[in-house]
């Protein structure tokens, strides 16, 4: 039993060893986890700090995922695009030779622009991750049917959409607090239409005159110029979506490295830290026990 005489000395050498226990114990944590406290309340005075950057790396997180997203339908318009324009490049090449006095030209340019009005519907119906990218806000159908629209010629100088059943809806990635970008276009874009238009006039005709290939290649060329806008400006909305989404990595990095400083311990710094309240646990233990045993029997051996 603990003697009166050392009852004092025995407690505060037991609570001196109970909170070298309990220190060792946290920084054995550290050392396991790598991070201070597994609760904010462990943070003290800087755990509203450590709520504010996690909420930032989050955030900043989301606006990456977006961008990355729509720069994928970026990409598949681009390149969807980019195929409408060869399109208009062949069958301008087509109506030129044409234009030569070529019968069998002529007859060739009508049947391959039958087949180009089908793949240019094809184009414009698009898909990516399941969406319809040139249908506007209406990305759960297909926004062109041609099934009627290519019925009879149409005229080479008015604007027919009736191929379009999607919406007027722009697509845009919010890539920022105060920034977004708008990259979408629709299937009625004039560009498209235009295309649409000179493949139909082509397409129907029986024959082609010399008149009809002046008015479809006028329009050809037009169309061209059109399209090549349309892909200029898809590949400007993807630059400033990249950027955007760097700029976002950039932060989220920065904000990580903040974090990580309030919430990181050094490992090396805990290890030495631990291996000397572990000596001091021992020593405090020996101690205690060798008071514990003290009696004036052995005193006096």
């Amino acid at each position: 039993m603990m003697r009166i005489a050392t009852f004092a000395q025995s407690s505060q050498m037991i609570s001196d060893a109970m909170r070298i226990e309990a220190s060792t114990a946290s920084l054995q944590l550290q050392e396991s986890s790598g991070v201070k406290s597994e609760s904010l309340a462990g943070y003290g005075s800087d755990s509203q700090h450590v709520v504010n950057l996690q909420v930032s790396i989050s955030r900043a997180q989301s606006y990456i995922d977006a961008a990355t997203l729509a720069d994928s339908k970026v990409q598949v318009m681009y390149s969807a695009v980019g195929s409408m324009t060869d399109i208009v490049t062949q069958l301008r090449s087509q109506l030129t030779a044409a234009s030569n006095g070529s019968s069998t030209s002529g007859a060739s340019a009508i049947s391959s622009a039958q087949e180009m009005l089908q793949s240019m519907a094809s184009l414009l119906n698009s898909q990516y991750d399941g969406q319809y990218v040139f249908a506007g806000g209406s990305t759960d159908s297909a926004p062109v049917d041609i099934s009627t629209y290519t019925s009879g010629t149409g005229s080479t100088t008015t604007a027919d959409t009736s191929y379009y059943s999607g919406d007027d809806q722009i697509a845009a990635v919010r890539v920022g607090t105060d920034n977004s970008v708008s990259y979408g276009v629709t299937a009625d874009n004039p560009a498209f239409e235009q295309v649409m238009r000179v493949l139909r006039f082509v397409a129907n005709s029986s024959s082609l005159s010399s008149s009809d290939i002046s008015q479809a290649l006028d329009l050809a060329n037009t169309a061209l110029d059109a399209t090549t806008t349309v892909q200029a400006k898809l590949s400007n909305a993807a630059s400033a979506i990249e950027s955007a989404s760097s700029r976002q990595s950039d932060y989220k990095s920065f904000a990580q490295s903040l974090a990580g400083n309030l919430t990181s311990v050094d490992v090396a710094a805990v290890t030495a830290q631990l291996s000397t309240y572990q000596s001091q646990l021992t020593a405090s233990y020996s101690a205690i026990g060798k008071i514990l045993s003290m009696n004036l029997a052995n005193y006096i051996k």
